[in-house]
């Protein structure tokens, strides 16, 4: 019987100071609370703490219902279940800046992928945007594809639970309506992920998903690590 292995793809960029969030966020602070020094006074063993400042949708994170809709629900009450799931990455690397993703250009990625979307899947979009953007700031909030209505619609209607992107949205910096928030206030049974690394690993291959949210109460949304598990013979 042959063992299966299985690898780990941290998806997840880093919390740090000075990382790219929007206007209308809070920037990312981390600063030392205690030192060793300061507990080698109080204690047998010394210990150093930090400090994080962070908004909810400033690193790495998941979106919750109760960003874009009043009535949603929070993140520590969304169910855990399409946090944990089946997933594929499609390809969309070629697509220029502030660009809109289409139902047709998801399809053509399928097709060449040889993948499909099941019912309760993650969807990731591996634009490349952070790869390409990462060291400048203005740039990586700016210059992003993002899906457009008919696509995110097309996504919620094949049962996807959760969209992701290597980006700091899933709509395109060109789109004023926020289509695919938009599209996620009016059906509820998807989410969006968002500021995700490393796409490349994944790109045209189905794994498992893992991005478990922080149980934040009456949370907009959540920092994750989320991670991809791939089976390997």
């Amino acid at each position: 019987m042959i063992q299966k292995k299985r690898k780990l793809v941290d998806l997840a960029q880093e919390i740090r100071e000075g990382q790219p969030v929007y206007g209308n966020h809070h920037k990312t602070y981390i600063f030392q609370h205690t030192t060793f020094e300061e507990t080698a006074r109080l204690y047998r063993i010394p210990f150093q703490t930090r400090n994080l400042l962070i908004n909810e949708h400033g690193p790495t994170h998941v979106d919750a219902h109760a960003e874009v809709s009043p009535e949603g629900k929070t993140i520590d009450k969304e169910p855990l279940e399409r946090y944990y799931t089946s997933a594929i990455c499609l390809d969309l690397s070629h697509l220029k800046p502030r660009s809109y993703i289409t139902k047709e250009i998801l399809q053509l990625a399928l097709d060449n992928s040889g993948l499909d979307i099941r019912e309760g899947d993650t969807v990731l979009l591996y634009t490349g945007t952070y790869e390409r953007t990462r060291h400048d700031p203005d740039r990586y909030l700016n210059e992003n594809p993002g899906l457009d209505r008919e696509a995110s619609l097309w996504l919620a209607g094949k049962g996807v639970v959760n969209v992701g992107i290597d980006a700091a949205s899933v709509d395109s910096p060109a789109d004023p309506d926020l289509s695919c928030h938009a599209v996620c206030r009016e059906r509820p049974t998807m989410t969006n992920t968002e500021h995700l690394a490393n796409l490349d690993k994944v790109a045209g291959k189905r794994f498992t998903y893992i991005g478990f949210p922080l149980k934040i109460e009456g949370g907009t949304a959540s920092p994750i690590r989320p991670v991809a598990v791939l089976e390997e013979t």
